[in-house]
């Protein structure tokens, strides 16, 4: 299943040197079926437990969803605090945001035990509100955070034209967020796990998981791989063994600027978002390029229409240059991806409901890395048979 299109711009920052292939092993403690964001994220902490563990990717390591990545974490979702404390109560909510804000600490282990530089940085969010109607909202969700202790401050219009060039009618800004290079983080993380002795077959289909008591057999067109237990991380492609619950796939845009040489007018080089569905989303990279997502639009496959497509990309750059006017903002690469939703806009994390040595890491939605990186966390948890707050409002079946 093709997962994007287009020209990608992380792909420019990465160079593949492929990982060497290690004979099999008859027996591994942990098979992880997927080589993206999830796998890798799962790979590096299943690692530092010791497990033997055996990556199976069908085609290379971080080439689906991974480089279409925009490389946004906040611990901040698509559905705000208050709106989910009325979805599942106010302690599951709380406890859900506040896994969310440990991701991001344990990301940014992650991009320090990498063994090169996966660009990682702590960032600010600006999250605005679109429109007038949309302030009461914002401002519900200010106190929402305020009153359980995130770090959040809220700005009105005047606060926001005192540090950017436009002017929206109000703000909420979070601390403590962060960018990386999402297609560097993948790869940095399956690489530590893969000096720490994890085997990994690319070019590898899974064609069925069978589960047995004690063991399950991992088929695919490299033949059988015997695991004690496995983690399927194939993401937004489909799922052997199980149908999660989500909506229909959906299609973003993103594009990505040439570097721009005074980033002055851009205010502590903070992340920056919208209230309205779909949000237009940014943020800065290292070599000074801006990159920019968004008009999402529900799709089963992506768009076969390049007329389509360019008016798209169009659409999003008209975005852009009305928030700095003043600027000369030339583009230089642009890409679309396929991505998916659960029902409820969480994850989908936990133990296949009658297969016991068959697990699930599927960050769906915007938020997809913190998530993958909480699901890695709490995957470990069940392994080891721990309790995991999260494991009644992320399970499979829910």
């Amino acid at each position: 299943m093709k997962l994007h299109t287009g020209s990608l711009y992380w792909e420019t920052t990465f160079e593949r040197k492929g990982f060497k292939t290690r004979e099999k092993k008859s027996l591994y403690d942990v098979a992880i079926i997927g080589g993206g964001m999830s796998g890798a994220l799962c790979s590096y902490v299943l690692s530092q437990q010791e497990y033997s563990i055996v990556l199976l990717e069908q085609q290379e390591v971080g080439a689906g969803s991974t480089s279409a990545n925009t490389g946004l974490l906040q611990f901040s979702n698509d559905i705000m605090l208050h709106e989910l404390m009325e979805q599942i109560g106010e302690e599951k909510a709380v406890e859900f945001y506040r896994t969310c804000k440990e991701a991001l600490q344990q990301l940014q282990e992650v991009a320090t035990h990498a063994p090169f530089d996966v660009q990682f940085h702590r960032r600010d969010s600006l999250y605005f509100a679109s429109t007038e109607n949309d302030v009461t909202r914002l401002r519900k969700e200010y106190e929402a955070l305020k009153k359980h202790g995130f770090p959040v401050e809220f700005w009105e219009r005047e606060d926001i034209e005192a540090h950017f060039s436009f002017s929206q009618p109000a703000a909420i800004i979070t601390n403590g967020d962060a960018e990386v290079n999402p297609l560097r983080l993948c790869m940095g993380a399956i690489q530590y796990a893969y000096e720490k002795g994890m085997d990994i077959f690319e070019h590898t289909e899974v064609l069925e998981i069978k589960d047995t008591k004690e063991n399950a057999v991992v088929k695919t067109t490299n033949g059988d791989f015997m695991a004690r237990q496995v983690v399927v991380t194939t993401g937004y492609a489909p799922t052997p063994e199980l149908t999660v619950p989500q909506k229909d796939l959906k299609v973003t845009y993103a594009i990505a600027t040439q570097p721009i040489e005074d980033l002055s007018f851009w205010y502590e080089r903070m992340m920056i978002w919208e209230t309205k569905r779909p949000y237009l989303y940014m943020r800065l990279t290292d070599d000074q390029r801006i990159v920019a997502g968004g008009l999402d639009q529900d799709a089963e496959q992506l768009p076969k229409s390049k007329q389509a497509n360019r008016e798209k990309f169009a659409e999003l750059k008209v975005e852009l240059k009305k928030l700095f006017p003043d600027q000369d903002i030339q583009f230089e690469y642009e890409w679309v991806a396929l991505f998916g939703e659960s029902t409820d806009e969480l994850p989908v994390v936990g133990r296949h409901p009658e297969e016991p040595n068959v697990y699930y890491l599927i960050g769906l939605g915007g938020n997809g890395t913190v998530y993958s990186m909480l699901g890695a966390r709490m995957i470990c948890d069940l392994m080891s048979r721990k309790e995991n707050f999260n494991q009644s409002i992320l399970k499979v079946q829910r």
